[in-house]
């Protein structure tokens, strides 16, 4: 078993979503022995993934390592497979050669995140794409590109060249939205460029289970999308529950079936096969339960934050809005503790909504204004840069913008 040091308390991260890394960024390395353990060496800024699908941003613009986030801390690049909380053992394994080791901690954050949510419906992990990481992102990218190249064939029938260029979304929340909206902007701006004898077939359909987009947001704003997607001819089809779905076609409800080139799942998370492991109290959906320090309930020294965990007294929305603040407070917290001050309890500030809805325009759901259209996109654009974690980030995001703007998309496939 490993313990970093004797001389100050070990504290151990497990995660490098946006509340670890926000810890990470706020705690006193002085006052504690900081050791990461996740399966990924770096913290991803997901508002902006959607972009990087079709190259409108690039992958590593949006990516901070963990190692050089932040001096003093350690990284193993590692999955927690138990936690013995009467031992204060954490149980790991090495996410590249399945090593085995352990090791032990005077406090504990568990800011493991979530996973994609199927409902149990069959053919979703054989079939669909998902986007939540960074490689999910690439390889829907190499697909568009892929499905292009493949539709050029001399002599391809119109029906597989149709179905080929049919790109479904699954999932109206802001994710899918986003989605929808940045492949319009390439299949409308860069296609008819470089695949002008395909543009005409091109077809996104997003479908939603419920009976509409974005229920999170404004009304005004969700007619406003549907509004607009029609307009940019992304076909929406709502009440559209997927039963089931097979290597080229979604087969819905009511009996109909859409066929497609590429299927992306975007329907919410639910929580990791981990979290459901420990032995902590939980919600009726598996998050751990948390007091007002966030702390795991019936413990003093182990918290979890983010999407994987949520208070007794009120349901937290699983947003990087929420992790960010709780990574924040958590940090604080813990610098308090460790100069013997007294802590007050987590309060949750709601600032808003955005989301990006295609041709320049976006989406501003504040608690004072309901923007929408382009000075709302100059807003959604200026609010993400100046939450991106370094400056090497916002200076490479504000060079992506420029070169897309200047040169379009690039449709490498490598």
């Amino acid at each position: 078993m490993t313990h970093v040091s004797d001389a100050k308390p070990d504290l151990v991260i497990l995660g490098t979503g946006f509340s670890a890394f926000s810890l990470i960024k706020e705690i006193h390395v002085d006052d504690y022995d900081v050791i990461v353990v996740s399966p990924r060496n770096h913290f991803l800024f997901t508002p902006l993934l959607p972009s990087t699908t079709v190259g409108t941003i690039e992958f590593r613009s949006i990516i901070e390592p963990v190692r050089t986030s932040r001096p003093g801390i350690r990284y193993y690049q590692a999955f927690c497979t138990g936690i013995d909380p009467d031992r204060q053992i954490l149980a790991c394994e090495n996410a590249l050669d399945t090593q085995k080791f352990t090791l032990g901690y005077d406090t504990l954050v568990i800011a493991v995140g979530s996973v994609n949510n199927i409902y149990g419906i069959p053919g979703v992990f054989e079939h669909a794409l998902f986007l939540k990481e960074l490689a999910d992102a690439r390889a829907i990218r190499q697909r568009i590109i892929e499905n292009f190249e493949r539709a050029s064939t001399p002599n391809i029938s119109t029906e597989d060249r149709k179905r080929l260029l049919h790109f479904v979304v699954v999932g109206g929340g802001p994710t899918g939205v986003e989605l929808a909206a940045e492949m319009h902007d390439f299949f409308g701006k860069d296609v008819p460029k470089w695949f002008p004898h395909l543009a005409d077939d091109v077809q996104i359909t997003l479908l939603e289970a419920s009976s509409r987009l974005l229920s999170t947001f404004d009304a005004a704003l969700q007619a406003y999308t549907a509004k607009l997607f029609r307009r940019q001819r992304i076909e929406v089809r709502t009440e559209a529950v997927v039963k089931r779905v097979d290597p080229t076609e979604v087969i819905l409800e009511d009996g109909s079936r859409v066929s497609y080139g590429l299927l992306v799942w975007s329907t919410g998370v639910g929580p990791s096969p981990f979290v459901q492991s420990l032995p902590f109290p939980k919600t009726q959906n598996s998050r751990i339960l948390v007091d007002a320090l966030l702390r795991v309930k019936g413990f003093t020294n182990i918290y979890a934050l983010g999407d994987c965990a949520t208070k007794e007294d009120i349901n937290l929305p699983a947003t990087s809005q929420v992790a960010q603040q709780e990574g924040t407070y958590l940090a604080r917290a813990l610098n308090r503790i460790a100069e013997g001050k007294r802590v007050r309890p987590f309060h949750y500030r709601h600032f808003g909504m955005l989301a990006y809805v295609g041709s320049n325009r976006a989406l501003a759901d504040l608690a004072a204004v309901k923007g929408r259209g382009f000075s709302a996109w100059l807003f959604w654009r200026s609010t993400y840069l100046t939450k991106l974690v370094s400056w090497k980030n916002k200076i490479l995001v504000v060079f992506d913008w420029l070169k897309t703007l200047l040169f379009g998309r690039d449709i490498s496939r490598f």
